[in-house]
């Protein structure tokens, strides 16, 4: 969750929806998202709207955060059904940060427990949440599996130490085994992260992190190039010549080894960055993102969406928690996206998928841009045969730019 608000329309302080929000609901599945937005230390190349505990001084608690979080649950229970959306059980929920796990297991089980009270949660539902290495015990996983959580993502970004120190991650490589034994002891199911192209990391450095992540089996892979963002100790680090720039041919020599590893270990992508053992263990919720279900984000700086309309909070825990005290709702700003907006980004997203796009939803200079695609490579050609859009590895390396030449002219 990047840092810095969009720009858009006031939000009502009562939080209540336009009606576009509610159109074709009842079609759509709906999810949670709880952001938690303390961590631990603030990691160099991190950009996200979290807080260690020096930068919020007093004006915050972790203590009281669950209270706070749960008075937005019970407050968007409210606003939906004011606003004429339909009764719809939680398909997906997701905590994520941050590091959720700084706060006690109990906290996050309240929370849920708050939102199921709320809305319900179907069977068989997905409930993740994230996790540093070293912020979790057996006992506190089994608190959160018998809260009703069925899965935890590990921030294991590396598994070479001079890389997690440019990262400023806190965790030991060793500690990564013992917490996914953890998980599996708890019946939880196991998402590992990664992040490639690091300053300083070498295709062998890249490879040994790969091939020791697939050794503990997991059910689910993220791997995501190192995005340097401005305004981060990273970026800093890079102009000031502390440490190398980010190279795009390295980038792309280290997803073509993720994907060729990966995929030899039983893994199968789904998403550009990501890849899961059966299409089950896929991230459920980050599919109703690319999809464009309905949505809400419990949290300082979260995004929400419902039909075409988004809204995000107030950016600091400190305004957060006061709205919600007061009864308004913490909502800063939102958008009501038109049909044309909605139908590119529907595209952009499901353009990454590996379920692909359906070629006859382009518009006429989208469709024409297929045939160039394929002969580039850069789209399966079987697959457009059958009218469907899908990237091959080539096309996925270029994702953006394949996505901007089906776009409308």
């Amino acid at each position: 969750m990047p840092s810095v608000l969009p720009l858009g329309d006031p939000a009502p302080s009562d939080g209540l929806l336009p009606a576009q929000a509610k159109d074709g609901a009842e079609h759509r599945a709906f999810g949670l998202y709880v952001h938690i937005p303390f961590c631990a230390v603030r990691c160099g190349y991190c950009d996200f709207n979290t807080y260690t505990a020096t930068e919020l001084g007093g004006g915050a608690s972790q203590d009281a955060y669950a209270d706070t979080a749960i008075s937005e649950v019970r407050l968007a229970g409210r606003v939906l059904t004011a606003s004429g959306l339909p009764a719809r059980t939680m398909s997906t929920v997701f905590f994520g940060g941050g590091t959720p796990t700084l706060l006690p297991a109990e906290d996050l089980a309240r929370i849920l427990g708050a939102a199921v009270d709320v809305w319900g949660l179907e069977e068989g539902a997905e409930v993740t949440t994230e996790a540093n290495p070293d912020s979790v015990t057996p006992e506190s996983l089994a608190v959160l599996k018998g809260a009703g959580f069925t899965r935890v993502s590990f921030g294991m970004q590396s598994a070479v130490p001079h890389v997690l120190k440019v990262l400023d991650r806190t965790h030991t490589p060793s500690r990564v085994p013992q917490v996914v034994q953890w998980a599996r002891e708890a019946g939880l199911g196991v998402s590992l992260d990664l992040i490639y192209g690091t300053p300083g990391e070498s295709l062998d450095d890249w490879r040994y992190s790969l091939e020791t992540a697939l050794s503990y089996e997991p059910d689910h892979i993220s791997a995501y190039a190192l995005i340097v963002e401005d305004g981060t100790k990273l970026a800093a680090q890079i102009r000031r010549g502390e440490v190398p720039g980010i190279d795009d041919d390295d980038h792309a020599d280290k997803y073509e080894l993720a994907d060729q590893l990966i995929g030899e270990a039983g893994l199968s992508w789904y998403e550009v960055s990501n890849w899961s053992r059966t299409p089950e263990q896929a991230c459920r919720h980050n599919l109703a993102y690319w999809h464009g279900d309905d949505w809400w984000g419990i949290g300082p700086g979260a995004h929400s969406h419902a039909g075409g309309v988004r809204w995000w909070n107030v950016k600091h825990p400190t305004a957060y928690a006061g709205r919600l005290a007061q009864g308004l709702s913490p909502a800063a700003g939102r958008e009501t996206l038109d049909a044309e907006t909605r139908d590119m980004e529907r595209v952009m997203l499901e353009a990454r998928l590996v379920s692909g796009l359906p070629i006859a939803t382009l518009a006429a200079s989208g469709r024409r841009a297929v045939a160039g695609l394929m002969a580039e490579g850069l789209v399966d050609a079987p697959a457009a045969v059958k009218g469907r859009l899908v990237l091959t590895l080539k096309g996925r390396l270029l994702a953006d730019a394949v996505v901007r030449r089906i776009l409308p002219d």
